[in-house]
């Protein structure tokens, strides 16, 4: 029995194996889905061979104390936006000098964010040899799952990006 969901652990699985095939790292920077990606990744045998770190970014005061340093801020970064998600992508990956970095953040419910989105909006993204967005939008206010949601998404885009 596991205490993730089968499609968060698959996700975290293909990631893994791919980068160890691949040879290469990551680091995680995610908000809203609060540690399941880096969880994901954790769950394989052998996730020391990639996985250089994490960290839940789920406030600007965490961004300031975090993530602050060589990777230039965009002016007016909004939370839950595809500037967001891809600076913290970006600059995980250039403070624990991995390979990739991932990138989340979103609205989980029940209620929206205080920027106007609704609850199960998100926004992942990827940040490596290339950079890579994408907007999710659940239509649910299921907090729970929409944490699996947006961390199962930011592992499939990632996924993606690994195959190419």
């Amino acid at each position: 029995m596991s205490l993730l969901p089968i499609e968060l652990l698959d996700a975290g699985a293909r990631c893994g194996d791919l980068l160890k095939q691949r040879n290469e790292t990551v680091a995680v920077a995610e908000g809203s889905g609060g540690g399941l990606v880096s969880a994901a990744l954790l769950a394989v045998p052998g996730a020391s061979a990639y996985y250089l770190g994490g960290s839940v970014i789920y406030t600007r005061n965490a961004l300031d104390a975090m993530l602050t340093g060589p990777v230039e801020r965009p002016r007016k970064l909004r939370g839950a936006s595809e500037p967001w998600a891809t600076h913290l992508a970006r600059a995980t990956r250039v403070h624990l000098r991995a390979t990739w970095g991932i990138g989340e953040g979103g609205a989980t419910g029940p209620s929206g964010n205080p920027y106007g989105d609704p609850p199960g909006h998100a926004w992942v993204a990827v940040s490596g040899p290339i950079e890579a967005a994408r907007n999710i939008l659940t239509d649910d206010d299921d907090r729970l799952a929409n944490m699996v949601a947006f961390s199962t998404a930011a592992l499939e885009l990632f996924a993606e990006h690994l195959v190419t």
